[in-house]
């Protein structure tokens, strides 16, 4: 039996807004936001109609990538939580798999157009606040444990994090991969107990972090 006209039409405007979606993450981490809406159409394989109607202007489309990027990574954050043994194997799963976030952190830092909606939009800030707090409950259980040293905070985690993301030069592709993973590597080392020097100031808590 064939689904039915209206469960088809449902099944192809969602099929056409994930294309949208995946074309856009894409070329916004490439390209930046302010890329043509045709050129994110054309990538998708759809025409610019069916893009508006998805997306009727540019500021939604930012908004919608950005929301889908946070919940993969709240998503992401939920199962390490679950799955893994300990809250240090938690956030070392968290932070290599967390690439999903470069994006959001990338349009926050390049693009004040999508840094506006990012800190304006009530449903971004409550999956950032809701990810915060996934990551305060593993870098406390990490203290306990005695892995993760006593004189970081959340904040300082998320503020390393976000730096690390930030897309640097590369040779290619593959080195500019390469590099973030051995950045992730670098960081998680230095974050272990009984490493490094004191650090300076007081640690940086989610409440530091810019709302």
């Amino acid at each position: 039996m064939t689904a039915d006209p209206e469960t088809r039409l449902r099944a192809d405007a969602r099929r056409n807004r994930d294309q949208i979606l995946a074309a856009a993450r894409v070329i916004f981490a490439a390209q930046g936001a302010e890329v043509p809406m045709e050129e994110i159409a054309r990538s998708a394989g759809v025409g610019v109609g069916t893009l508006y109607r998805r997306f009727p202007d540019r500021d939604a489309l930012i908004r919608a990538v950005a929301v889908d990027n946070f919940d993969r990574v709240l998503v992401d954050a939920k199962a390490a939580k679950d799955q893994e043994a300990s809250d240090w194997d938690a956030l070392i799963r968290l932070l290599h798999q967390s690439m999903e976030l470069q994006l959001s952190v990338q349009l926050a830092m390049v693009s004040p157009r999508a840094l506006a909606i990012l800190k304006s939009d009530p449903s971004i800030k409550a999956l950032r606040d809701d990810l915060v707090l996934v990551l305060d409950g593993f870098v406390r259980g990490a203290q306990a444990e005695g892995e993760l040293r006593t004189d970081v905070a959340t904040g300082d985690v998320a503020m390393l994090f976000a730096t690390l993301l930030r897309q640097m030069p590369g040779k290619n592709e593959e080195v500019a991969r390469m590099a973030t993973r051995r950045c992730i590597g670098i960081m998680i080392d230095g974050l272990r107990a009984g490493r490094g020097e004191s650090l300076p100031g007081r640690p940086l808590t989610g409440s530091d972090l810019d709302p």
